[in-house]
């Protein structure tokens, strides 16, 4: 399992979708998903939460965001962890990704000196290197909300840059509204296609938010090698 459909839950263009809402809100929540194989069988799980900042926590007045992930085949485990420390305005000040396979693991953390205009990587156990960032840069997790809170008022962000570790280039466009189904229920939900392209990588693949207001995710849709592969809400 790659590191970029864990990307999947953040991207978007220049075509507005349908009803906007006057006050966006985010809200503090704990969102649990199914990672399903294409067959419909279950691979594992994802939590998504979302948390105010608390006074010296390291991000100020803010969010904390963490997406983890726990799946396995046979043969094959993966325990992901990503966290995100943002600000009010989601640009991001600390980006952390600890994965798991198979027991073997890797650790590394970029934090964004958002005034400076450069934000710092760092491997656990190996080197750093400090790159240039544009105004309110922002990680994989920090867009994601953003998107949701964009969503909200009937806007998409346009194409970027979105940190994942490494710079990912971003397109989204907005695909129309379709009915879906998660967790057996029935949601009606605006369609999302995204581009992802990386320095030597891209992937392309759907995303389905609901028409509530806080734009929850319900469905995300990865073709891979061995099928396509699901991400779904559990109501």
């Amino acid at each position: 399992m790659r590191p970029i459909p864990a990307l999947a839950a953040m991207c978007l263009a220049l075509c507005a979708p349908a009803w906007p809402q006057a006050n966006p809100v985010l809200a503090e929540e704990s969102l649990t998903y199914n990672v399903n194989w294409p067959s419909g069988l279950s691979l594992g799980e994802v939590q998504l939460k979302a948390a105010k900042a608390v006074a010296g926590e390291g991000s100020g007045a803010g969010w904390n965001l963490e997406f983890v992930l726990d799946a396995a085949v046979p043969g094959f485990t993966v325990a992901d962890r990503y966290s995100s420390a943002a600000s009010a305005e989601l640009c991001s000040v600390r980006f952390g990704k600890e994965v798991s396979r198979n027991g073997r693991t890797a650790s590394e953390q970029t934090r964004f000196g958002q005034a400076a205009g450069t934000a710092t990587r760092e491997t656990l156990g190996g080197g750093s290197s400090t790159f240039s960032i544009g105004p309110c840069a922002r990680d994989a997790l920090a867009f994601l909300y953003h998107l949701r809170s964009e969503l909200s008022q009937g806007r998409l962000p346009p194409p970027q840059t979105v940190y994942f570790g490494a710079a990912y280039q971003v397109r989204l466009e907005f695909a129309g509204r379709q009915r879906v189904t998660a967790g057996d229920q029935q949601f009606e939900a605006d369609r999302i296609t995204a581009s992802v392209k990386g320095a030597a990588s891209q992937i392309s693949f759907e995303m389905f938010f609901a028409q509530d207001r806080t734009r929850r995710p319900l469905l995300v849709s990865i073709p891979l090698s061995l099928g396509v592969f699901a991400m779904e809400l559990v109501p």
